[in-house]
């Protein structure tokens, strides 16, 4: 039994959506994998900054203290000034990488690439068949 025209264009039409369904399919389930990677990135990347900081605010008024004992009798005041403008420098310093580094994105980095490129296919196809 033959399709009629009607019949065809329903059929490809219906191939189509299915086609487009099955591909934003695959793109959600991409942006979710990488957002649950993202995550888990995340989520350890605190952990071990947390952990550094503590250490490493741990190990800076150990070695200010030191610094200042051994200065009490002769510079004391000099001491504790520069100690706390060698925190405040570095903290300072620390903050612009951090602020540096929030600006550089790279959520559904992956995800956005294969869009373009879907986008860029689908343009492609555009010019192969220009309208009439």
């Amino acid at each position: 039994m033959a399709l009629g025209p009607t019949q065809r264009v329903f059929s490809a039409a219906k191939r189509l959506l299915k086609s487009l369904v099955a591909n934003s399919e695959t793109r959600l389930r991409l942006a979710v994998l990488e957002l649950e990677e993202e995550r888990a990135r995340l989520l350890v990347l605190f952990m071990l900054a947390g952990a550094s900081l503590l250490l490493l605010l741990l190990g800076i008024a150990t070695l200010t203290a030191l610094v200042i004992v051994y200065f009490w009798d002769t510079y004391r005041i000099t001491a504790i000034a520069i100690s706390a403008g060698a925190l405040i420098f570095m903290s300072l310093l620390l903050a612009v990488i951090a602020l540096r580094q929030a600006k550089s994105h790279t959520l559904l980095k992956e995800t956005l690439k294969q869009l373009a490129a879907d986008r860029a296919l689908l343009e492609a196809n555009d010019h192969d068949y220009p309208n009439k």
